[in-house]
């Protein structure tokens, strides 16, 4: 019984290491061709979209004598319009992602500030403070090249994140293979 627990962790331990060098190998993919990459995340963001208004709109009707029918239809509506035009306008929808992530960046960098002052009576209120102003500068530089900025940024941006999910899921993977 012993050797069989042992055999299954074995077994996905590799696996998730596998996962992990495969996670690594698309991150550096994804910062290499960050313009493919930028169109992709934006594309299967679109495709998203699209579905969920898809599913939004069948359980309008499946739900329509509960109440706000109208309002569902039209929610749905949105979400299969704008799944749509950012499928068929990516240009438009990279464009608009990229403008939306930098003020999303500026917004929390400000509430971050503002909450670093509200905790500056505790230690380490000014990791919060840092982190809001590095926010704030990634925002400001989203903003002052935009658009320049937004065939790369958002595909670079994936990239590093799947990278370092990568590396992490990696090392935790080495972590249990050793114990």
């Amino acid at each position: 019984m012993t050797n069989n627990v042992s055999t299954d962790i074995n077994k996905n331990v590799n696996w998730s290491l596998l996962m992990g060098v495969l996670l690594i190998v698309l991150g550096i993919v994804a910062i290499a061709l960050p313009v493919v990459s930028t169109i992709f995340a934006e594309t299967w963001f679109a495709l998203i979209l699209a579905s969920a208004g898809t599913a939004k709109l069948v359980y309008a009707f499946q739900t329509r004598n509960s109440g706000g029918f109208i309002w569902q239809v039209l929610l749905s509506v949105l979400y299969i319009a704008t799944g749509a035009m950012l499928f068929f306008y990516p240009l438009t929808g990279i464009l608009t992602l990229t403008l939306l992530l930098g003020s999303f960046l500026l917004t929390e960098g400000v509430f971050n500030v503002i909450l670093a002052f509200q905790l500056r009576p505790q230690q380490n209120w000014t990791w919060v403070l840092g982190d809001g102003i590095i926010t704030l500068l990634l925002g400001g530089m989203i903003w002052f090249q935009w658009p320049i900025d937004a065939p790369w940024l958002i595909g670079t941006l994936v990239g590093a994140s799947v990278l370092f999910t990568g590396v992490s899921r990696v090392m935790l993977s080495l972590n249990a293979r050793s114990i």
